[in-house]
């Protein structure tokens, strides 16, 4: 583990409203939230950033474990003043989400999982996938990294789209991509989820092929009171690909 990073941040809606953290996934930056902030912005201080090793983020050196990318929201928090804020995180954000309300509860009011996993195996292929980026980049990931993203037929219909997320993996750095591949190879938050106290909602995306279903139903079978939604014709990327319904989603859960 390593010290918090100051991560770049953008803020969207009123300062005095609730707080809403957003946590991107592996190989995101904070504009993989776009189609959310129209709708989510009217009601929260939205705060979305850039994880360490991503986007205009600082990018140290070595492997990063979740306990870092998590001490990295608390400082951001505590850098804008924030006590407690919900919290909605997808894939690599949604495991830090969960580590966020499993071990500093008392900053997270309610929780929101996109297609995220309490337990992503086997640790060889994050290994393997780290390993190759070191050595080609992040454009040697990027085709398939958005061919999990977003469904064949998203894809087709939208290839300008489509071609901006694989623009986004390909400028990830490769040290701080690779570094968060360590994160989720060395991840198991199975035995944490019990000890999440905070209203939970799990979203999975019905054609996910990174996180299918189950891995949704098992946190959400795990988190007290936690529910389970999945979003039919959405793959990983859930929250972009049907972000209407996402929206949607979210908003009924922080209303509670």
């Amino acid at each position: 583990m390593s010290a918090a990073v100051t991560v770049h941040h953008r803020e969207d809606g009123p300062r005095d409203a609730p707080a809403l953290l957003l946590i991107n996934s592996l190989g995101a930056d904070l504009s993989m939230w776009e189609p959310q902030i129209p709708a989510l912005s009217r009601r929260f201080r939205v705060i979305r950033y850039d994880a360490r090793g991503h986007g205009r983020s600082p990018v140290p050196p070595g492997r990063y474990a979740l306990a870092d990318l998590g001490r990295d929201a608390l400082d951001l928090l505590d850098r804008l003043g924030v006590a407690r804020a919900h919290v909605c995180g997808l894939s690599l954000g949604g495991m830090t989400a969960m580590w966020l309300a499993a071990h500093a509860g008392e900053r997270v009011d309610r929780l929101v999982l996109f297609c995220t996993s309490a337990l992503l195996g086997p640790g060889s292929a994050w290994a393997e996938r780290a390993a190759l980026v070191r050595a080609e980049g992040t454009a040697a990931v990027a085709g398939a990294v958005v061919a999990r993203w977003v469904t064949p037929g998203y894809a087709a219909e939208h290839p300008a789209v489509a071609g901006r997320l694989r623009d986004m993996v390909a400028a990830t750095p490769a040290i701080g991509y690779a570094g968060a591949c360590a994160a989720i190879e060395e991840m198991d938050l199975r035995a944490d989820l019990p000890g999440i106290h905070a209203p939970t909602l799990v979203v999975a995306g019905a054609d996910d092929p990174a996180t299918p279903p189950a891995h949704g139903a098992a946190i959400a079978a795990a988190v007290p009171g936690a529910r389970l939604e999945v979003l039919a014709g959405a793959a990983h990327l859930a929250s972009f690909e049907q972000a209407d319904t996402a929206n949607r989603l979210i908003l009924e859960a922080l209303d509670g």
